[in-house]
């Protein structure tokens, strides 16, 4: 997946988990222009057509949001146009309204940097969302992604509008494999087998086994405000998940520690929870530049 962009030349870094076409789309917070908080599950059973943009203050955001506003109108009932941003929802409500956006759902990722960080969209050096189109099908699989380059261009239209239409003449399947998704321990979970630590260790790379119920790795930084950056997005994706890890931050080095309480050891959350980390881009020391390593 990409995970750099340009503006006007410059590089940017995105951040954030990694999609890709035919895996399973994952969930995300976002706010409404009524301040309500929405999610991907909102539009379920619906084709999502996903356009992210940094800013409506931009003319290029602006055209992106009332194109594929106009496209909506020749969509079925069973599309849903989704369009977010960083934009706060009185300026996304105030937008619309000047400009008659009815056929297209615009939403708020301010407040959790769910979507951005969901998606791998999340701009680094800018604190916003790169450009963007994401098509999602019925199932909720990922049939198509669009990364603009350079962020001041266009997305291509057509392009999306034609994977669109492919999408939906071939119709829903099925996610290739299932989604990295912690379960909330209700009622209690029983502790796994040493055999089942072992196989799942296995697939985990740089992850230490202590006692024999918790899990470990170490990420090195250039200094402590990137160590801090990469724990504020560890703790939002955790925060979702309902799976909270043990952070130590020292500097440029942080430690993050999982475990189960519930089980009194670990669980299959925990190994849930070291993949979404190493989604992140830190599963290895080239994944950790984009953090400043």
């Amino acid at each position: 997946m990409k995970r750099n962009i340009k503006f006007q030349g410059n590089p940017l870094t995105l951040v954030g988990r990694a999609i890709g076409v035919g895996r399973p789309a994952a969930d995300f917070r976002v706010v409404s222009q009524e301040l309500k908080e929405l999610a991907l599950r909102d539009f379920q059973g619906k084709t999502k057509v996903i356009t992210a943009f940094p800013s409506l203050d931009t003319p290029v955001c602006d055209l992106q949001v009332r194109e594929f506003n106009k496209r909506a109108a020749g969509f079925s009932s069973d599309v849903a146009v989704i369009g977010i941003s960083k934009d706060l929802p009185f300026a996304q409500k105030r937008f619309c309204q000047d400009h008659g956006v009815k056929n297209a759902t615009i939403v708020s990722d301010y407040r959790y940097s769910s979507f951005g960080i969901n998606y791998g969209l999340l701009i680094k050096e800018l604190n916003l969302l790169a450009r963007a189109v994401i098509i999602v099908d019925k199932s909720d699989a990922i049939r198509y992604i669009q990364i603009v380059e350079e962020l001041t261009s266009p997305p291509d239209y057509e392009a999306a509008l034609k994977a669109l239409e492919d999408s939906g003449r071939a119709g829903a399947a099925a996610a290739q494999g299932p989604l990295l998704r912690c379960r909330p321990c209700k009622g209690g979970v029983a502790a796994l087998s040493k055999d089942k630590i072992e196989e799942l260790l296995a697939e985990r790379r740089g992850w230490e086994l202590l006692e024999n119920k918790k899990l470990a790795k170490d990420f090195k930084f250039r200094d402590f405000a990137e160590a801090k950056y990469f724990l504020d997005i560890v703790s939002a994706i955790a925060e979702e998940q309902e799976h909270h890890p043990i952070l130590t931050i020292n500097y440029n080095k942080l430690r993050i520690t999982l475990t189960t309480h519930a089980a009194g050891g670990l669980s299959d959350n925990d190994f849930i929870m070291a993949g979404i980390i190493d989604e992140l881009g830190a599963g290895d020391k080239e994944g950790l530049s984009h953090y400043g390593c």
